[in-house]
């Protein structure tokens, strides 16, 4: 099973039928002249980060910021603390038990 999925996945990166031993051993460069088109229209260049959202705007670029997971961290701390608060500690407050 996973190697359908990996050839299923790498089945569009690499064009078919580019190594047949008629292309390679036949010596003429019109039977190439298909790879070279395949790759001459590939893109050119750096590849551009695609990455969007809540880690493109607080952990990449000149911006990166450790603020979200403080937040995070301070948010669940403090929902934590509410909820035990208010199910057990103000039991606390008069009695003790």
């Amino acid at each position: 099973m996973r190697a359908t999925l990996v050839r299923r996945t790498l089945g569009n990166l690499v064009p078919p039928k580019i190594a047949t031993p008629s292309t390679v051993a036949g010596g003429s460069g019109a039977s190439m002249a298909t790879v070279v088109d395949f790759y001459s229209k590939l893109p050119k260049g750096p590849a551009v980060s695609s990455v969007s959202g809540i880690k493109a705007r607080y952990f990449n670029g000149k911006n990166a910021s450790s603020a979200p997971i403080l937040v995070t961290i301070g948010t669940i701390f403090f929902i934590g603390y509410t909820i035990d608060y208010q199910m057990h500690l103000k039991h606390h407050k008069n009695f003790h038990h």
